[in-house]
Order: structure tokens, then C-alpha cells, then sequence
């Protein structure tokens, strides 16, 4: 071989090296059918539930706030996870089970949802939960096992209307009937076979012969302008979209065909419509009336919407002493009191009087001064969870006081035990009321499992001047560390 073709053949080989070079990291990033996945089943939406009236079921306003969405891997932003414009978490029907200390207490349906100063919150309808059914009652026959039966099968007889030649055979023979076994197999007569002629006689009877289970069958395709397949708020338009838990409906029934439903028509078709219009298609008709602002008689509780079925978590902590419980919240009152500023200074210590007639060497002692009353802590709010299987109290108390600018302090603590029954802040949060536009104040709402691993977050509200978040908090081996905030939304504004 000649250097000039012995050149050429190594700059060939070096080419092929370098086009292998560079097709290598195509393929690294795309091997085979790429699948398609349905997260529909992982996710998990966190929402707050506030109301105004005594009754949680029967409020006389009533809104639901998003918080977050747990898509299996990350928290996101409720508020705006998959907008269109409404977030997912506010779509139409979606369920929400309400929750006290881990507890279900009800079911909220969400049938609207607006934009209310510079966030999402959804209308809908509060319900209770629905009671479990009964456990089927059990059959006598259940616990009447004839094990003494024999195993030959035996061969039984169709009776007709009118045939006595069994009941009057069993009563000539003066032997009861024995009931029949249900193990045993039975031979059943073929239809027709009593008129002796061999030939059909279902054309006559007007009954249709037993159907062929080979026999192929066709069926009736579903009419297109089928009630039943048509869904409500538009959710047809995104197959791939995914779904929170939606509202179980019950059937319809079959339509004849001959007059179409006025629901099902083109869902691009224009409507008109009577009253306010609302995103996601809900008809607010049938809900509560909607809640504006911040009124000071609003309650609050935690929601979850979740495509699995989990069982309840309580989060609730059973002391094992109940004495322990008293001692432990007084602690944690005086450390709020401190952080406070109510604690009383120390009093002073009184100087022995000697009497003018008393014996040598004797002198009386005057008496203690009385304890001070420990001030007041306004809407003091104090909870114990369990927020693990086996992880020990963990206390939150949450104050203020009187007043109002820089006078009203409030004061939230995250306490635990320790082994020596002292009490060790986690965390502690103190703010006044002229500063809350740096320095919001935290008020607990409830434990919640936010990511379904059986681990329960501290879900508080962050309110401020101008605005509130919430937050989650996660408490784990001596610490608190906070895990998701949502967006920020003013919700003082009037309305």
C-alpha cells in the first residue's frame, strides 16, 4: 500500500471516530419510546378552609385558599400550579376533605373560583362526610357446612308451575327433603328439550334462546351526543390535564335518542348566562355566599385533596402522665410572658423587724409578700402534637397582648421536652404591630401531612400590613426548618 493511500485510509478512520464522538451523546439523551407517565395519582393539594358561624358544615360564608400541590417529587405553589386561568387545585369539583388534628370532618366541593386582589380562592359547598356502609349481614347458610355429605354428584330436575310428582314423591316416602348441596355440580335441561320434538320453540314462547359464549356479538357504538360522556367546567379540552379528586356523580339515566340534551351541545358554542359569571365553569347558585377580607370571627382549617384513599392520621398526643401536660404548658406560658415583656420584676426583699419585747437572741420574721398574678396573654392558642409515630410532644403556643402599634407584641413558640423535663425552644417568632410589614406574625392553623409520608408539617399563617403567606414547617430531630412559603397576596383590602 502506498503512504498516499495509507493516509487516506487513516483520515477515514479518524472521520468515523469523530461522527461516533458526536452521535454518542444523542443517544445518551434518548433511548428507546420514551413512555408516557400519568402523575394524576401523585398529586396531592394542601388548601385552608375559612368561615364565618358557629357551625363548620353550615357556615353563613365560607372560602377555600390553595396552598400547595405535591406532584410527587416538589412542593409547588397551589396559587398558580397549571392556571388556566384557575389553578388546578380550584378546577371544578374537586373535593376536599376537611381536617381537625388529622381527622376528617367533611367534604367541600368546589363549583367556582375568582381572583380576588392578587390571588385564588374558591366557592363551593361544604358537605358532611359520607357514613361507611353497614358490613353485610351473613347468611345462616354460612355456618351450615354438612361435611358429612357425600361427593357424588347428583342430578336435578327442572320443575315446572304445576308439576306435584316431586312434592307428592317426597311426601309418599314419608323422608324429607334434603337441601341441596352447593358444592355439588348440577345438570341443568337445555331449553326446548321438554316439548320431545327436538325443534326450537323459543320463536313461539317469545323468550330468546340461552346466548352462545362463543358466539361473536356486536355492539351498539355510544352515541355521540351522550349526556354521561359530556363533562362539566370545560374539562374535556385537556386530556393530558391533570386531575385532583373530583365529586362523585351518580349515574344518568339512558337517553332515547330522539331529543338532545341542551348541556351537550359544541362546548365552543357560545352561551348566554343569567347572573355572575365565574372561572371554571361552577354554579355558584347552590354554594355558600362568598367571605371578603379579614373578619375577626373567621375560622380556619386545613384542607387535602388526594386521588389515593388514605387512611386518617391523627396527630393529637397522649400524655402519659396528665400531670405533665399542665406543667409543661405553664412553662411555656412564662417563656411568653418573657418574650412578652409581662413578666413582674422580682420583689424586694423585706428587712427583719425586731419586736420591742421579745427575749434575747429572738427575733420574729416578717411574712412573705404574695405572689403577683401573672398577666393576662390575649387569644392564647396552645396545641400538642404527635407529629411522627413515636416522636414525642411538640407544643405551640401562640399570644399577644393589648394595645395597639408597638404596644400590641405577639409571640409564637415551637417547644419540645427534653430528658430532663425542661422544655427546649425550637423556634420562637416576636413581632409587634408596628412592624408586622418586616415581621408578619405566625398563627397555627393545624399539622398536616402535605407530602403523604406520614409525617405531619406545621401549617401556619403568616400575616402582615399588607398581606399574609402560609408556610410550612417541618420539625425533625431538634429542629425546625421551614419547607415551603407560599406567594403573597393582599387580602386586607376592602371589598
Amino acid at each position: 500500500m502506498s503512504s498516499r493511500s495509507y493516509r487516506f485510509v487513516l483520515q477515514f478512520v479518524i472521520l468515523l471516530a469523530a461522527a461516533a464522538a458526536l452521535c454518542a451523546p444523542a443517544r445518551a439523551q434518548y433511548v428507546g419510546q420514551s413512555a408516557k407517565t400519568d402523575n394524576a395519582a401523585d398529586l396531592r393539594a394542601v388548601a385552608v378552609l375559612e368561615w364565618i358561624g358557629d357551625d363548620q358544615l353550615h357556615p353563613s360564608r365560607s372560602r377555600i385558599i390553595p396552598v400547595t400541590v405535591f406532584d410527587g417529587h416538589d412542593l409547588q405553589d397551589a396559587g398558580i400550579y397549571l392556571a388556566r386561568p384557575q389553578p388546578l387545585a380550584l378546577d371544578h369539583e374537586v373535593e376536599y376533605q376537611l381536617k381537625e388534628d388529622g381527622k376528617s370532618t367533611g367534604l367541600f366541593i368546589i363549583y367556582g373560583a375568582a381572583d380576588e386582589n392578587g390571588s385564588w380562592v374558591g366557592y363551593g359547598k361544604l358537605q358532611p362526610m359520607p357514613k361507611p356502609k353497614p358490613p353485610k349481614p351473613l347468611n345462616a347458610h354460612d355456618f351450615n357446612v354438612d361435611d358429612t355429605a357425600s361427593d357424588q354428584p347428583v342430578l336435578h330436575r327442572k320443575h315446572k308451575d304445576g308439576d306435584s310428582s316431586s312434592s307428592s314423591d317426597s311426601a309418599g316416602s314419608g323422608n324429607p327433603a334434603e337441601a341441596p348441596d352447593p358444592d355439588r355440580p348440577t345438570l341443568h335441561k337445555a331449553p326446548g328439550a321438554d316439548s320431545g320434538t327436538g325443534t326450537d320453540t323459543t320463536s313461539s314462547s317469545g323468550t330468546a334462546p340461552a346466548a352462545d359464549p362463543d358466539r361473536p356479538t356486536m355492539h351498539k357504538s355510544p352515541d355521540n351526543g351522550d349526556s354521561t360522556t359530556a363533562s362539566a367546567g370545560g374539562d374535556n379540552s385537556d386530556p393530558d390535564r391533570p386531575k385532583l379528586t373530583k365529586k362523585k356523580t351518580s349515574s344518568s339515566s339512558d337517553d332515547d335518542g330522539s331529543v338532545s340534551s341542551v348541556d351537550t351541545t359544541d362546548p365552543n358554542r357560545p352561551k348566554l348566562q343569567r347572573g355572575q359569571v365565574t372561572y371554571g365553569g361552577g354554579d355558584l347558585s347552590a354554594s355558600t355566599p362568598t367571605l371578603k377580607g379579614l373578619p375577626p370571627e373567621m375560622h380556619q382549617a386545613v384542607a387535602v385533596s388526594d386521588a389515593r384513599n388514605t387512611p386518617d392520621h391523627p396527630w393529637d398526643y397522649s400524655w402519659a402522665n396528665p400531670d405533665d401536660e399542665q406543667k409543661y404548658k405553664a412553662q411555656l406560658e412564662d417563656l411568653a410572658r418573657t418574650a412578652l415583656g409581662l413578666m413582674p420584676p422580682p420583689a424586694p426583699v423585706l428587712a427583719k423587724k425586731t419586736a420591742a419585747k421579745t427575749t434575747p437572741h429572738k427575733s420574729a420574721k416578717a411574712a412573705p409578700a404574695p405572689p403577683a398574678e401573672p398577666a393576662p396573654l390575649e387569644d392564647e392558642q396552645y396545641r400538642v402534637f404527635e407529629l411522627a409515630y413515636s416522636s414525642g410532644a411538640t407544643m405551640v403556643l401562640s399570644a399577644h397582648t393589648s394595645g395597639t402599634g408597638a404596644q400590641e407584641k405577639f409571640v409564637t413558640l415551637v417547644a419540645q421536652p427534653d430528658l430532663y423535663g425542661s422544655l427546649t425552644v425550637l423556634m420562637k417568632n416576636t413581632t409587634d404591630g408596628a412592624h408586622l410589614d418586616v415581621m408578619p406574625q405566625m398563627h397555627l392553623i393545624d399539622a398536616v401531612d402535605a407530602m403523604a409520608d406520614n409525617r405531619g408539617e406545621l401549617l401556619f399563617e403568616l400575616r402582615g400590613t399588607m398581606g399574609r403567606q402560609f408556610a410550612l414547617y417541618r420539625v425533625l430531630r431538634g429542629q425546625v426548618t421551614r419547607l415551603f412559603v407560599s406567594g403573597g397576596s393582599d387580602m386586607n383590602a376592602s371589598n
